[in-house]
């Protein structure tokens, strides 16, 4: 059942208002009045039930979710701040300070489950009409980055200790006795595995090496074999993606990276800093001038080439209008025009184009290179630089939510510069003395 949120007409003789006790010029207090809540009520009521135990409001759970990403903290803790923060209270709808936490953390992972990604775009549309016609321009840029996942850099032998640990415990829960466990001989392995750098190291680290997938093998297998026709239908998914990780060689493809987060790709970018990255491409398009982001999404691992389309279609289904022309890098290399859009990379000019045409396609990707700094306050500041939400389903929620503050953000720092400009004016209109 969809849950009420406070009345912000309700009074109490014993308390003061928020509206009453913070600052109207804060950055917070603004959105908070700004935002049309009502607008996310009504199209995400449809979700909730009309009977049973009344959930959080939908106004809080969205205040939440969009403080977390704005301020890149984790479930439990934007609860833990919420409690301490005033002006985070006002801005998910409360009348009064509240003196205990809003939800449990895991009530935000379950909205989440419950508005899914149309939910989530939902919000990252609104952000972008926030922006009014900043957001409508006839040219974007577009460009690809990646978003890491919260696992560890994979190696083989990290791989099979995990697949040794999961059958020792599988048949720890389902009361099959294993012929040997292997805790010494699996850490006398490791140990051997320090230094194996060294030359001296190097054939004991891969005789060792060797014993742990040895082990891994015999484990499963015995698994296997002990396990009665409703334990291996209950395990089959399991053990099939231990056997395909045992199999697996160097220039497989669809390796799998990590046990619990299957989807993962090794994407090499060409960074020196960092060769491989393991995690998922994100698409980002952004206006050419005025830098509103109108278009993410999570791309796997394709070539930048053949996500155009996509990108294309989601942008218009967001600003209900195609672009006239998008800008991108050498990456993009392929068709001119793709869905009516025109598509511009750089190239050498042509004899024949005029200084005026050389001028214009010079200032055109200079301006493509402004997303480059968006791609980077999206890493730092917002939390795309590592996606700790699982699933593909995660990716995608992150890479919306991380979109979605950034245009708030944008939309904060205008606002603020607009007040600005007109209190300069002011002020010099009524002493002109000054302005000479």
């Amino acid at each position: 059942m969809k849950g009420q949120s406070p009345n912000p007409n309700d009074q109490d003789l014993f308390k003061q208002r928020l509206a009453d006790l913070l600052n109207p010029n804060h950055d917070l207090y603004k959105l908070a009045l700004k935002t049309d809540w009502q607008h996310f009520e009504k199209e995400l009521s449809h979700l909730y039930h009309t009977t049973g135990r009344p959930a959080k409001p939908i106004r809080l759970m969205t205040g939440l979710l969009l403080l977390k990403q704005l301020y890149d903290v984790s479930d439990e803790e934007v609860c833990r701040h919420w409690v301490q923060n005033p002006y985070w209270q006002f801005f998910c709808g409360e009348v009064f300070f509240q003196w205990k936490m809003p939800c449990d953390p895991t009530d935000l992972v379950y909205f989440r489950k419950r508005i899914k990604e149309k939910g989530i775009e939902l919000i990252f549309e609104y952000s972008i009409q926030l922006n009014g016609k900043d957001a409508y321009e006839k040219e974007v840029v577009t460009d690809t980055t990646v978003m890491e996942k919260n696992i560890t850099f994979p190696t083989d032998t990290k791989l099979q200790i995990k697949i040794i640990n999961h059958c020792v415990k599988i048949a720890k829960e389902e009361g099959i006795k294993l012929r040997q466990k292997y805790p010494r001989i699996v850490k006398k392995c490791l140990l051997a595995q320090r230094f194996k750098k060294h030359p001296k190291n190097y054939k004991k680290a891969l005789k060792a090496r060797k014993h742990i997938q040895t082990i891994a093998g015999r484990l499963v297998r015995e698994l296997q074999r002990k396990m009665d026709l409703q334990q291996k239908e209950n395990y089959k998914e399991k053990i099939e993606l231990f056997e395909k990780v045992l199999n697996q060689k160097k220039e497989d493809k669809n390796k799998v990276y990590s046990l619990h987060e299957k989807e993962v790709y090794c994407i090499a970018k060409g960074k020196e800093q960092k060769p491989y990255e393991f995690g998922s491409k994100a698409s980002i398009v952004v206006t050419k001038n005025t830098g509103i982001i109108v278009g993410a999404m999570d791309v796997k691992n394709s070539y930048d080439g053949h996500v155009l389309e996509e990108a294309i279609m989601q942008t218009e289904r967001l600003l209900k209008r195609k672009p006239v022309a998008i800008i991108g890098d050498r990456g993009y290399k392929g068709p001119k025009d793709i869905l009516g859009v025109k598509v511009f990379i750089p190239k050498p000019p042509k004899k024949t184009d005029s200084d005026y045409e050389k001028r214009k396609t010079r200032e055109r990707f200079r301006r493509r290179a402004a997303i480059e700094p968006v791609i980077g306050h999206l890493k730092e500041d917002f939390g795309l630089k590592k996606c700790f939400l699982k699933g593909e389903m995660g990716n995608k929620i992150n890479i919306l939510m991380a979109c979605a503050v950034y245009n708030i953000k944008k939309y904060l720092n205008n606002a603020r510069s607009r007040v600005k400009k007109m209190l300069n004016f002011l002020y010099l209109k009524n002493f002109p003395v000054l302005q000479a």
